[in-house]
């Protein structure tokens, strides 16, 4: 929901900064960061309290249940640093620097693995150690991204000293990020239903569905991206008038996007049962992952039509209709087929298969709904 209402608001700074408006820019900055830091403290007392109430709404497995307690109270007490890193990570972005959050994730990344290494083999924490492990990291991370934002002078005068709420700003940012908000919680909303169903399928389901979550992981870091970068790019040129380069640019980046995701498409089932082999020894475990993936990842390349239109959409300020789609077509579709079909065949394929039914509907809605927009911007 946070990544969700911070990349909204950052479209107030791109088209601020795509208008030359710099006092604006900087002032919506230091609202986004207030923001982020009053939302983080909220998000933290809420997680730490709520952990064991989510997961038995989830239906988690009870041999389950104590590590990942733990895990969740570990990692919601140092959500701070994430609401910290995306927000300054968007950010960047909006001010057209995509270049520096990179390099701050690279090197999050890279500390994440040594300090898993170090506590988990190392130290033997288990459980503890991996989510101390990516508190840290995002720790330096959100320290990093900071910095980075506080030495581009050229883009921007932020300061910490500076950080407080501009009611109106906070105004227009809640306007446009609200929706933006819900339509992110949408989709984490419809997947815990996912996994709530799949978890009573027992453990070996779980095992599978989590190692695929890593795998699948990369194409929606790429398609994320290029949804991200859409959103900058139309909401400056939205701000500096230049309505022209709205429809070229997102048909470009479509067409990047597709062309991509079909090649991590055709990598990720030619090596399945490598790339599992990597997480579990187990062929069980293999077996069922190889299904899941192969059921679901040929779909990716519907997904890029919702991803870049709606980031499109977003970039003009457009966030009531696109949240309304999803609404429709990823939580209450979803949901429909899940109490229907499941009443008929209770499998986890007829579970894994929503994605792709509620991927084409939804996808088919924002084709529809952008091309009745993109008049606008002929």
């Amino acid at each position: 929901f946070f990544t969700g209402l911070t990349a909204g608001a950052s479209v107030i700074v791109s088209q601020f900064f795509g208008s030359g408006d710099r006092k604006k820019v900087d002032d919506s900055i230091h609202t986004i960061y207030a923001f982020s830091i009053i939302g983080s403290v909220i998000m933290t007392l809420i997680g730490i309290t709520a952990a064991p109430a989510l997961l038995r709404l989830m239906n988690t497995p009870e041999e389950l249940m104590s590590d990942s307690i733990l895990y969740l109270r570990i990692y919601f007490a140092g959500i701070f640093f994430v609401f910290i890193y995306n927000t300054g990570a968007g950010l960047l972005r909006a001010l057209g620097d995509s270049r520096r959050p990179l390099y701050c994730l690279m090197i999050c990344c890279v500390i994440n693995i040594v300090l898993d290494l170090l506590l988990i083999v190392g130290l033997g924490l288990g459980v503890a150690g991996a989510a101390i492990a990516t508190l840290l990291s995002q720790g330096i991370s959100a320290v990093i991204v900071t910095v980075f934002l506080m030495r581009q002078k050229d883009l921007c005068d932020f300061s910490l000293k500076e950080i407080r709420i501009h009611p109106r700003l906070l105004k227009s940012e809640l306007l446009l990020g609200l929706p933006g908000g819900f339509q992110y919680a949408m989709y984490s909303i419809s997947n815990m239903i996912i996994q709530s169903a799949l978890n009573k399928f027992g453990t070996d389901t779980v095992a599978a569905w989590a190692a695929y979550g890593k795998l699948d992981a990369i194409v929606w870091m790429v398609s994320g991206a290029f949804g991200i970068a859409i959103t900058t790019f139309v909401g400056q040129n939205y701000g500096a008038g230049k309505l022209d380069r709205i429809r070229k640019s997102t048909r470009v980046c479509l067409i990047m996007d597709a062309l991509i995701s079909a090649v991590l498409v055709i990598f990720l089932i030619a090596a399945r049962k490598i790339l599992f082999s990597l997480f579990t020894n187990d062929e069980t475990v293999i077996q069922i992952g190889c299904e899941m993936l192969v059921l679901i990842t040929p779909w990716y390349i519907v997904y890029v039509f919702i991803e870049v239109l709606a980031g499109a959409l977003r970039g003009v300020g457009d966030v009531i209709v696109p949240v309304i789609i999803t609404l429709l077509g990823i939580c209450v579709m979803r949901i429909a087929w899940l109490i229907g079909v499941l009443k008929i065949s209770p499998t986890i394929s007829a579970i894994i298969f929503s994605y792709p039914v509620t991927w084409l509907l939804t996808a088919l809605f924002f084709i529809g709904y952008y091309l009745y927009k993109q008049k606008k911007f002929s």
